[in-house]
This record gives structure tokens, C-alpha cells and sequence, in this order.
């Protein structure tokens, strides 16, 4: 029998979000002056107030409450009406050194016996119904609100627009898993106030995203994905009407708060640990990340159509604790789970160090993970500029999410031989 899945995004202006882009800024001004930097950084974000705090060890000063509003103002907090900006929002900063009882389990003479960070566990996903391999419906929903970013910031076609939104897409699958019809859209879209009848209102709203937004992400898609987009979706815009609150202003924000969001949809699992604000070191963001980087590379290979990796680690300890595998079923070699994380296990170092230093992950990288998801992005090389009052100015040409390459497909596909 067929069933419906549902996943969600929000938008970079949502208040959550504002939050993670703060402290991942924060991260990457850090590494960007010191690469050894140790930081742990958290945001939040109400009316007309953002809060930093969190634990840091770093040889560089940097100025965290300039950093904060040109944040804030880049996302397009920049007007009164708004009630949070950039330039006029308050800002506390909270930040003291990192504890030395956590350092001393993870610094070692050695850079390749670097300990975890933390105890946890992580997870990476991925599946072959998208050309990226992230989940449909996740995908969708980032595409959604990355284009209506755009409409926001063209200021032509939708004049309106305010930076807070989140969207929602449910899809029918068949018994096999295979996707075969978009049930339901959701979009929720803080606009400016219209000084008009709130149907007027809502009734512009519902025909400019059905007619302009949709269109932009339907062409988006291979035409395999464009055929599930069909006059039978149900559509709720702005279900609850007015929409003219939002932001800061509506609600408070904080770092870390929306971690399916930042995965997979709800799809494969998760740990817990958020990773905005977090240095490599910290295992709930590296490993997380280097777990898609094998996942994906295993489905691109052909070992499954669908992955689940699972790595855990002790903290202050060099070698995770486990590393399993789930193929839900959709092994293409014949071997059991356990004997295909074995297998990977010997494919991938993961170690701490070797993760990070596979991943390129010392880099000043992290700005750009921190809203519309950190998984499924295209891997690109672009060069950043960064500005201190204590340490003047300087350029890095930096790797941007380096475990979305498919450079292990090769070394995978010898050792299952594919």
C-alpha cells in the first residue's frame, strides 16, 4: 500500500536559522586567523537582542559583535518595520575559554591522536531517488525557499517579501519506495503589510507563489521529478493569514534548533548533536558530515540504493566505538550489513583527525552550511575575505563541502568489487 512522507525547511531568515549563521560566521573568523581554533558558539536571537556565549580557545581576537550584525543585515534584517535589525539590535557577548579538563581529551602531541571531542553518536544518509541523493521531499522543500529568497532579493516579480519563511512537502510512495506524486505543499512567507483586507491580501499571496515561486522550482528538476508536480497538489499558503510578524520579532532563535532540517528530512536518523558553531573537533559535526560522505559514496558506487551509517565515539578516545551499516534491504552485493561496515571501516579513516584532514574541515567553511541544509549541496572551490580590527585583512580560497565529493566511488567500488 502506498504511504505519504513529509519533510520541512525554513529559510535563512527564519530565527533559528539567523542563529546558526551568526555562530558558524563566528567559527569561520576564527579559523580563518587561527586554523587550531576550538570553538564552541551559541546565538539567540529576540526582539531587537542576540546573545552570544559559548567556549572558545583561539590565538585570534575578532570583533563577534560586528560579525553578528553584518550577518543579520546580509540576511535582509536591514528596516525598522522589521523589529530586529543588523545596525540597531543589541548585542551581548557571553563568549570565556573552552574548559581545560575537555581540551586536555582532545589536544595530543601528536595531531593523528587527536581525541573526540564529545561522546555521541552520528549519522549519514543518502539514496539514489534524487540526483543529489538526499531525500525528495527535503529537497524540494530547500528548493522552495532558496528560490523565494531570490524573489525576495530581485525585488521584481514579488515586492513583498520578508525573510522569514519555512515550507513542507509530503509525497506519495509506492510499496517499492519510489516516489509518485507530491500530496501536499506547504509555504508560510512573512510579507510586508498590505494596509488592506486580509483576503485581498492572502488571495496575491496564494496566486504569486502558485504562479511565479513554483514555476521557478519545478524547472529546477530533471523532468522525471517535474512530472510529480501536478494539479492535484493541495497547496496552504499561509494557512494561518497574515503573516507580517515574523523573525526576532515573533520568535526567539537559538543555534542548533533545527537539526532535521540541516540532515535529512527525517529520513535515516539522527544523534542529537546540532553542528552549527561547532570546530571540527567536535565529532557531532565532522563525523556527521564524514558518515555522508560514505553513505554517498556507497550508493553512487552501487552497493545500495540506500544507506544508513552510524558512527560513535567516546570522548577524549582516537577510534570511534562502532561504525555499523543499514542498506534497508537494498544491498546490491552479497554481504550482510555488518560485513559491508567492515569493509568500510577499512575504506575510511575515521579518526577524528583524519576526518578532518580528509574534509579539509580547519578551513573558515561553515557560513555557507548554515541554512537550506548542510547535506546535498555541490562541492565548489571559492575564495572568502576576512576583516579584523586586531589582525587586518586576508583572503583563503577554501573548499566548500568537501564530503559531497563522489572521490571514494573508485576505491569503493574495488574493494566490493563492483
Amino acid at each position: 500500500m502506498a504511504y505519504l512522507f513529509t519533510s520541512e525547511s525554513v529559510s535563512e531568515g527564519h530565527p533559528d536559522k539567523i542563529a546558526d549563521q551568526i555562530s558558524d560566521t563566528l567559527l569561520d573568523n576564527f579559523l580563518a586567523f587561527d586554523e587550531n581554533s576550538k570553538v564552541a558558539c551559541e546565538t539567540l536571537v529576540t526582539t531587537g537582542q542576540v546573545v552570544l556565549a559559548g567556549e572558545v580557545k583561539s590565538n585570534t581576537y575578532i570583533d563577534v559583535q560586528n560579525i553578528a550584525r553584518e550577518v543579520i543585515n546580509d540576511i535582509g534584517y536591514t528596516k525598522g518595520a522589521y523589529k530586529f535589525s543588523g545596525d540597531s539590535c543589541g548585542v551581548i557577548s557571553l563568549i570565556h575559554e573552552q574548559s581545560q579538563e575537555i581540551n586536555q581529551g582532545v589536544d595530543r602531541g601528536e595531531k593523528e591522536e587527536q581525541g573526540a571531542g564529545d561522546q555521541g553518536m552520528m549519522f549519514g544518509y543518502a539514496t539514489n531517488e534524487t540526483e543529489n541523493y538526499m531525500p525528495l521531499a527535503l529537497d524540494i522543500s530547500h528548493k522552495i525557499l532558496i528560490e523565494l529568497a531570490k524573489l525576495r532579493r530581485e525585488e521584481k516579480e514579488i515586492t513583498y517579501l520578508r525573510p522569514d519563511s519555512k515550507s513542507q512537502v509530503t509525497i506519495e510512495y509506492s510499496d517499492e519506495n519510489v516516489p509518485q506524486r507530491i500530496e501536499a505543499i506547504v509555504i508560510s512567507t512573512q510579507h510586508d503589510d498590505f494596509n488592506g483586507d486580509d483576503k485581498t491580501m492572502l488571495d496575491k499571496i496564494k496566486k504569486d507563489m502558485k504562479e511565479i515561486l513554483i514555476p521557478r522550482v519545478i524547472k529546477l528538476f530533471p523532468q522525471h521529478v517535474q512530472e510529480l508536480f501536478n494539479e492535484e497538489i493541495t497547496y496552504h499558503i499561509n494557512p494561518t493569514g497574515k503573516f507580517v510578524i515574523g523573525g526576532p520579532h515573533g520568535d526567539s532563535g537559538l543555534t542548533g534548533r533545527k537539526i532535521i532540517v540541516d540532515t535529512y528530512g527525517g529520513k535515516g536518523a539522527h544523534g542529537g548533536g546540532a553542528f552549527s558553531g561547532k570546530d571540527p573537533s567536535k565529532v557531532d559535526r565532522s563525523a556527521a558530515y564524514a558518515a555522508r560522505h560514505i553513505a554517498k559514496n556507497l550508493v553512487a558506487a552501487g552497493v545500495a540504493d540506500e544507506v544508513l551509517v552510524q558512527v560513535s565515539y567516546a570522548i577524549g578516545v582516537v577510534k570511534p566505538t562502532s561504525i555499523s551499516v543499514d542498506t534497508y534491504g537494498s544491498s546490491k552485493v552479497k554481504l550482510s550489513n555488518g560485513e559491508i561496515a567492515k569493509k568500510v571501516a577499512e575504506i575510511f579513516d575515521m579518526r577524528p583527525a583524519s576526518i578532518e584532514n580528509r574534509l579539509k574541515l580547519r578551513n573558515p567553511i561553515y557560513r555557507e552550511t548554515a541554512a537550506y541544509g548542510h547535506m546535498g549541496k555541490e562541492p565548489r572551490t571559492i575564495t572568502k575575505i576576512f576583516e579584523s580590527p586586531y589582525s587586518g585583512k586576508i583572503s583563503k580560497k577554501v573548499e566548500l563541502f568537501t564530503w559531497e565529493k563522489l572521490d571514494y566511488v573508485g576505491r569503493v567500488k574495488e574493494v566490493f568489487g563492483l
